[in-house]
């Protein structure tokens, strides 16, 4: 890192950078200002941003991009990362020692022999990428890629590892903002939204619903849009390739993802269908409000929370003593102690009622049987 923070005016950057990300909400302001904050120590002409999901590591918001074209090249991304086998997949970088990889350095300084870079890259004029997911913890809470342009010099390593030591505070940044409880706003609608797509992954029709949660719905426009069509954002793409890779057996797991829309939190489903006689056929995607059996595991883990530590929170909301959650969980009342110590530690609270509070009721009140765990 120091070999790419040569210089004084490079290091007070990198400074406003990590106090940026210690007193920032995740939200597009944020991004904006952590983008013009980068660009001034690792210089990049095009930039993709956004929080993810983490227990599905979907895209969510905020997000932001820069200098990207029109949104055709913005489907065969995604497509890219569901479907095809390439390097530096952010899904790869999660499990990685490192969260950093530029393209040029893992494909042995000849980055044709990436899909995505003849697909994508090229066709914008772009060469060299570098890719970064935001962990707090194990967990990832957002990512970034950047890009130079074809002509430019690649990424460097200096360069990769700078970025790498700021991919925890900026995950700390989104996993703090999701605990943050925003203000209701009036007119987010009540009812599900229902979007179909066809085959290709193209917008065939959607509900009155669905067109009242888009015009709710964070969106970065691209450039070239067609000012016609109906705009798509990131979450909703993601989801939509995240369910078609799934259904051709490309992928694995489930394609949801959450986020804040006016002050409630929102959660996107997206389900492949099949028609008769084919292996093909539409996705159907549905926006709704979460419900709090579907917010759990994404609050574990913005709390960070334990197993155990998740059993003790509900028998606690359920009114138990120390003594009878000792005896229910077959534990001591020391050991129940140190759990709720470190409860408080994480959750910020000094008592009980605190806890319920700021947990339970906001969280899990729909929740009510105190063994339910969610796996970490």
């Amino acid at each position: 890192m120091e070999s790419a923070l040569r210089g004084a005016a490079a290091r007070h950057t990198f400074e406003r950078i990590q106090r940026l990300t210690r007193t920032g909400v995740a939200d597009s302001e944020f991004l904006a200002k952590l983008s013009h904050l980068l660009r001034e120590i690792v210089p990049f002409d095009a930039s993709f941003w956004t929080g993810a999901d983490p227990v599905t590591m979907l895209a969510t918001s905020p997000s932001r991009l820069e200098n990207l074209g029109s949104g055709e090249y913005c489907d065969r991304y995604w497509e890219n990362e569901f479907f095809v086998e390439d390097v530096n997949h952010f899904h790869t970088l999660a499990g990685m020692p490192t969260p950093t990889a530029s393209l040029y350095r893992v494909t042995g300084g000849h980055p044709a022999r990436s899909s995505r870079y003849h697909n994508v890259n090229l066709l914008q004029g772009l060469g060299d990428e570098l890719r970064c997911v935001f962990r707090a913890g194990r967990d990832v809470w957002g990512y970034m890629c950047l890009w130079r342009a074809a002509d430019a010099q690649p990424f460097t390593l200096g360069e990769e590892h700078l970025i790498a030591g700021l991919s925890a505070p900026i995950g700390e940044t989104f996993r703090r903002s999701a605990l943050l409880r925003q203000d209701p706003v009036i007119g987010v609608p009540d009812g599900p939204g229902l979007l179909m797509f066809d085959r290709t992954g193209a917008l065939e029709s959607l509900n009155e619903p669905a067109e009242a949660w888009l015009r709710r719905l964070p969106f970065t426009r691209l450039s070239h849009d067609d000012p016609g069509a109906t705009p798509i954002p990131a979450e909703l793409r993601s989801v939509v390739n995240k369910a078609r890779a799934v259904a051709a057996g490309r992928d694995t797991g489930i394609a949801r993802a959450r986020l804040q829309v006016g002050g409630r939190w929102v959660v996107i489903h997206g389900f492949a269908l099949r028609e008769v006689g084919s292996e093909v056929g539409r996705t159907a995607l549905v926006i709704e409000s979460a419900k709090a059996a579907e917010m759990a595991p994404l609050i574990v883990r913005a709390y960070q929370l334990g197993r155990r530590e998740q059993q003790v929170i509900r028998l606690i909301a359920a009114g138990l003593t120390t003594a009878e959650i000792a005896a229910r969980l077959s534990l001591s009342t020391h050991t129940i102690r140190g759990y709720l110590k470190r409860i408080f530690e994480k959750v910020r609270v000094s008592t009980r009622g605190e806890l319920t509070a700021k947990i339970f009721a906001d969280h899990y009140k729909e929740t009510m049987n105190p063994d339910f765990a969610v796996d970490l």
